[in-house]
């Protein structure tokens, strides 16, 4: 396919709908693809990540601490997301991004940002455990186990890494790399807190 090739616009909207792209990225990408829709996935996602790698160095002082009331106020979550500049800051696509991401830190219950957040305790509790799981197993394939089990745990209890409610498919940092692509600045997820009433606080626990 060449770039005036015609696109399926149902291809088009399925294909946003998996990576929240923009329409225009998701054309030429199915172009790129001649049309295949996992290629095309693949074509954006790669640009996405490439992009942010690009803009990761660049300083995030601008942004916006939003919040978000659930379930009859028994949820309630604040975000601080940053980016480069006040101009993004106020875009109405950056503050939609910024509500989908407290939207979803209400569902998901996420307890840190990234892996880098882990605690190390924690991390080496989780292994023990584990590890106590494949006793009796050969080590090469204990350990490959163990790894596993331990990407699971990250995929559940960090933020970046669990796949986003409203597309399951597409994990937050996915959802991050495609916006940093479409907003052209670098934009970091810097923190978070969710409450839930009742909960015990932590010199309770």
């Amino acid at each position: 396919m060449n770039a005036t090739t015609e696109i399926d616009p149902k291809l088009v909207k399925r294909l946003r709908e998996k990576t929240n792209a923009g329409f225009m990225d998701c054309k030429r990408a199915l172009v790129e693809s001649a049309g295949d829709l996992e290629k095309a996935e693949t074509i954006l996602r790669t640009k996405g990540i490439a992009t942010a790698a690009k803009k990761a160095t660049r300083a995030t002082k601008e942004g916006i601490v939003a919040s978000y009331i659930h379930l009859q106020g028994k949820v309630g979550v604040l975000v601080e997301v940053n980016c480069e500049t006040d101009f993004v800051a106020r875009n109405e696509n950056f503050r939609e991004f910024v509500k989908d991401i407290t939207l979803h830190i209400a569902a998901a219950h996420p307890l840190y940002v990234s892996r880098a957040d882990v605690p190390g305790n924690l991390i080496e509790a989780e292994r023990e455990i584990y590890k106590a799981q494949v006793q009796g197993k050969p080590a090469h394939v204990a350990d490959k186990i163990v790894e596993g089990k331990l990407e699971k745990f990250y995929g559940t209890v960090c933020l970046l890494e669990q796949g986003f409610i409203k597309n399951p498919d597409v994990t937050i940092n996915d959802l991050l790399n495609a916006k940093i692509a479409e907003l052209g600045e670098n934009i970091v997820i810097r923190r978070f807190v969710r409450y839930l009433v009742g909960e015990p606080l932590p010199s309770e626990s």
